[in-house]
């Protein structure tokens, strides 16, 4: 009788985790389909909410509105404006997001986040001298500072794989490292920008903080590199959930199950880093999203990466909306510094929870 008991309360209790991860991404999807409608009417204020969902759809199946009609507009407006934003919004909190996942997981770390290995600086450093100094790979107007971005990117990361490829080295010690290359690239952005004009030296702070000034200059033209990224990077991360789920016990737990760490961390650090130099290129350094929001799932759901890696991108998409809804209605506050005073207040919130629960806020 009290097995039959202990059974039914299990039964309740993985009953009770699954509507758990249900609401939540139901909720995200829910808040996504909101912060897309409200940054459309926000685009062009002359039409309601459910019209802007109407021209949307509208514009999709390939219906046409008479020229120069107010609905004409809005879906100029729409589809030229809103909808970039909102898809690079999305695209970007859910790499970022899946990236926090997986090298949370890899590192066995709930201080790691996709910037630990010195992508961040790396990629402001690409930025910066195409911006201040004009050194650039490529002389295509707007392009330079993208693809400097990328490179910069990529050089840190380079560094720690090729480390982590020649040298047993402890998750910790990456991280270390990645820190050290952190500073390093720091000093050269700083050398730099403290010897720019104001005008210079304003643009390339702009870029550092995080902002759509890319996709505004770009339009859909940075979508589908970001789309491409974004699905094929988040479906190999997806295939490696189970043994994501092993690596966070530790290497020599992972090691005893048949994994082999190094080949494995070198691959997965190698996906992260294409992953989150694509994104940080086109928007710029937009810190607590991978950080924060796989805190939030582990904490409502598990720690099982299955569902921790896709509810993960949707809170990480739907933190993104909310913040560049927020920026295009101030209009002089970059996306970047209000991700950054959303993030850090649930960052400290989820730490004191977590400890006032007794639940670790990784595991």
């Amino acid at each position: 009788m009290e097995t039959d008991e202990g059974y039914d309360g299990l039964i309740a209790a993985y009953r009770h985790q699954t509507l758990r991860k249900v609401m939540l991404f139901a909720a995200c999807l829910i808040g996504i389909v909101l912060a897309v409608g409200l940054l459309s009417v926000n685009s062009y204020r002359s039409i309601s909410l459910m019209e802007s969902y109407e021209v949307i759809w509208n514009h999709i199946i390939g219906n046409e509105y008479p020229l120069r009609s107010n609905l004409w507009w809005a879906d100029t407006y729409i589809w030229n404006r809103a909808m970039p934003h909102a898809l690079a919004a999305i695209l970007a909190g859910a790499a970022l997001a899946c990236c926090g996942s997986l090298m949370q997981s890899l590192m066995g770390n709930p201080l790691a986040d996709p910037y630990s290995t010195g992508i961040s600086s790396g990629a402001c450093l690409g930025a910066i001298l195409a911006i201040i100094m004009g050194i650039s790979v490529t002389t295509m107007a707007g392009g330079g500072t993208v693809i400097n971005a990328f490179i910069g990117a990529m050089i840190p990361a380079a560094i720690i794989i090729i480390l982590a490829e020649r040298i047993r080295m402890t998750p910790a010690t990456l991280i270390l490292v990645g820190t050290s290359l952190s500073m390093f690239f720091g000093s050269l952005i700083s050398i730099i920008m403290v010897q720019t004009d104001p005008d210079s030296l304003q643009q390339a702070y702009l870029w550092q903080v995080g902002n759509m000034n890319n996709i505004d200059d770009f339009g859909w033209d940075c979508i589908p590199i970001m789309l491409i990224i974004t699905v094929v990077g988040s479906a190999i991360v997806m295939m490696l959930t189970k043994k994501l789920n092993v690596m966070s016990l530790g290497d020599n737990s992972a090691q005893s199950l048949g994994i082999d760490v190094k080949t494995f961390r070198t691959l997965a650090l190698t996906l992260m880093a294409i992953m989150t130099a694509a994104i940080v290129s086109f928007v710029g350094i937009l810190g607590f999203v991978g950080l924060v929001c796989p805190h939030i799932v582990r904490l409502i759901c598990g720690s099982d990466n299955k569902f921790v890696v896709p509810i993960s991108m949707a809170v990480g998409a739907l933190v993104l909306l909310i913040a560049d809804y927020i920026s295009v209605t101030v209009g002089s506050l970059p996306i970047g510094v209000i991700v950054s005073c959303i993030g850090a207040p649930m960052f400290f919130l989820l730490i004191i929870f977590s400890k006032n629960s007794g639940k670790g806020a990784l595991y």
